[in-house]
């Protein structure tokens, strides 16, 4: 194996074994930043000694082996922790594979609670959440979000100080706290998906490598958490919205929209996992929750072979039951669209209309651009005309400001 090759051989195995790593070595010292710089210092080593001795038999139990070895060694050499020093080393040193399964399981989902701790801002969870369980050095993180790395580098260092600083136990929070916890979680998940589909900046309509690290948080999640509803309400509404990922851009990278997309390109794999999701999510809650909800309304998508053959009456209803849930006004807008396929664009332009002056929408481009498109409809030309317009300048999205700025034209 050449040198290249062990390189890359390291680099798909962080990606199995960084988040496990963390998490072990955090259940061990309870400091996430203390665990998530022994886990790169194994990487390190792995690195410098791999290319030479070659890709050990089990290498996550020797990335194990090397950080509680680290550890032992960091906690010698630092007097202010001699007391732990008896009862971790214990530990550490008589463990030299790694732990048992449902340990390991244990701790990452210890760890997944704290990296989305609410006591960090939201920019501070996602960066540490695909840091220590995606796996993403800071420049990916950076290049993805399209964000200078000092700033990425700074949110991961400010949120493990927070951590430690507010004392947050490595812990699954308990009885009433865990649904307020387990939202936050789903949120940080949802946020990162949601920024590789449809990207907020930049020249590129969609950032796969976005979407596939929260699909894989999220049936990470579903596993450990089997029993949450909303957990799999999530897993479900990723896996079919991801489905279309192929069909929704065009040979030169621009975006097509949902109702004129090649729905034979869309992943049926991903549409059948989809939905066996959301069966599993239906029957363990009484009520669906949001992610449920939205994952219910991406099913009917998934389920029309043909756009006209789309149940917008009932997608109009979910998205009723969303509004009432959330009472968002972006949820009102998409309302609107529905409405306005169920029963003609009237009815959705005066629904739009009740929120156009909602100041949460103010600088939100798909509020003229879907009011654009109703206004089209009704063969208001001139009024659609400056709607697409001011949607095109509002967009931070290349792509997206051309398809606009086009359809501006075509009225």
């Amino acid at each position: 194996m050449t040198a290249s090759d062990t390189h890359r051989t390291i680099e798909a195995v962080w990606r199995i074994e960084a988040a496990r790593l963390i998490a072990g070595l955090a259940g061990m010292t309870r400091d996430v930043g203390l665990a998530e710089e022994l886990a790169q210092d194994a990487l390190v080593a792995a690195l410098e000694q791999w290319p030479e001795s070659g890709v050990p038999r089990n290498p996550g139990a020797w990335l194990m082996t090397v950080s509680k070895r680290r550890a032992i060694d960091l906690f010698r050499r630092n007097e202010r922790l001699q007391h732990n020093l008896n009862e971790l080393g214990h530990r550490l040193d008589t463990q030299e594979e790694l732990p048992e399964i449902d340990e390991i399981e244990d701790d990452l989902l210890r760890l997944v609670f704290t990296a989305c701790h609410p006591e960090l801002s939201v920019e501070a969870r996602v960066a540490l959440t695909l840091r220590v369980l995606g796996g993403l050095t800071t420049d990916e993180i950076a290049r993805a979000f399209l964000v200078p790395e000092p700033t990425v580098a700074q949110r991961i260092v400010r949120a493990k100080r927070t951590l430690a600083d507010k004392k947050v136990p490595f812990e699954v929070p308990q009885g009433a706290e865990l649904a307020g916890r387990l939202s936050s979680v789903l949120e940080v998940i949802y946020l990162v998906f949601n920024e590789g589909y449809s990207a907020t900046a930049g020249d590129d309509w969609m950032r796969p490598g976005l979407c596939e690290d929260a699909l894989r948080l999220g049936r990470v999640l579903a596993g450990l958490m089997p029993k949450e509803a909303e957990v799999h309400g999530l897993v479900a509404l990723m896996e079919i919205q991801a489905s279309r990922s192929a069909a929704r851009v065009g040979p030169s990278g621009e975006p097509i929209l949902l109702l004129e997309q090649n729905r034979a390109r869309w992943d049926r794999l991903l549409i059948s996992r989809g939905l066996a999701a959301l069966d599993r999510a239906e029957s363990l809650g009484d009520a669906p929750g949001p992610y449920t909800l939205q994952a219910a309304i991406a099913a009917c998508h998934a389920r029309a072979v043909d756009p006209l053959d789309t149940d917008w009456v009932r997608i109009a209803g979910l998205y009723e039951a969303l509004a009432k849930m959330s009472r968002s006004p972006v949820v009102e807008l998409n309302r609107a669209v529905a409405l306005s396929m169920a029963y003609g664009p009237a009815v959705g332009l005066e629904l739009l209309d009740q929120i156009v002056d909602e100041p949460s929408l103010k600088g939100y481009h798909l509020l003229p651009s879907v009011r654009g498109d109703l206004l089209f409809k009704l063969g208001r030309r001139e009024e659609a005309r400056a709607e697409f317009g001011r949607a095109a300048g509002m967009t931070r999205n290349a792509r997206e400001r051309a398809l606009l700025e086009e359809r501006a034209a075509s009225c």
